[in-house]
């Protein structure tokens, strides 16, 4: 994978953007000594996951958290900590922008500083398998609404399709002509597809790109 300075990861509830961005932080952090993950997932914020946290700790990557997690604020303030993302020029950063369009007006406080420095990659998340994205029609309505609240454009697609401990070689392959369709119609490059380290030697000859992932003991979005 090929990293900007900052990654932004963003799609509908349950696509799977914690996991992701776990996986991005322990490889960028192979390639940048300062790492960090950033939250705005406020609605359901994955660092209250401990095994995640200790994990990227132990790493030394970095953990930014908003303060307004599980409130109901629409547009939080956020924390001075957060503006690092974007203050910082020496820190790579993979922010996980939530499942709902409060984080994406969190992200929208930073995105000035973002399109100035143009030194950012945002990706659309996507799980047709999760209720509102079955089909690429209904994820170019999700892709709009983030845009639109965030004020940045998305530059790829990362097809996280899957069903859980039930998913398969095949349930994964199901699902790669959808994303060719979505990335068709949104105009945007299909990134990657993941799955599951266990799987990624079966898959590895019939889906490209295909970014391993080990996933979290608490997967959550």
């Amino acid at each position: 994978m090929n990293y900007k300075r900052i990654t932004l990861l963003a799609g509908h509830y349950g696509s799977g953007k914690t996991n992701i961005a776990v996986n991005m932080a322990m490889e960028l952090k192979q390639l940048h000594e300062h790492t960090a993950v950033a939250d705005l997932d406020i609605v359901n914020p994955y660092f209250r996951t401990l095994d995640s946290r200790k994990q990227l700790e132990d790493a030394g990557i970095r953990l930014i958290v908003s303060a307004y997690a599980n409130t109901n604020l629409d547009i939080p303030a956020l924390p001075q900590e957060m503006y690092a993302i974007v203050h910082d020029l020496t820190l790579h950063s993979v922010v996980d922008v939530g499942g709902d369009d409060r984080g994406a007006l969190a992200l929208g406080r930073l995105s000035p500083l973002i399109r100035r420095e143009n030194d950012y990659d945002m990706y659309l998340v996507v799980n047709f398998y999760r209720p509102l994205t079955r089909t690429p029609e209904e994820v170019l309505e999700v892709l709009a609404e983030i845009e639109q609240a965030c004020g940045l454009r998305f530059t790829g697609i990362i097809n996280n399709s899957n069903l859980g401990a039930e998913t398969d070689a095949g349930t994964v392959l199901a699902t790669v002509s959808m994303a060719e369709e979505l990335a068709e119609k949104s105009g945007l490059p299909l990134v990657c597809t993941t799955v599951e380290n266990k799987l990624y030697e079966e898959l590895k000859d019939r889906i490209s790109p295909l970014f391993g992932m080990k996933l979290q003991k608490r997967p959550v979005d």
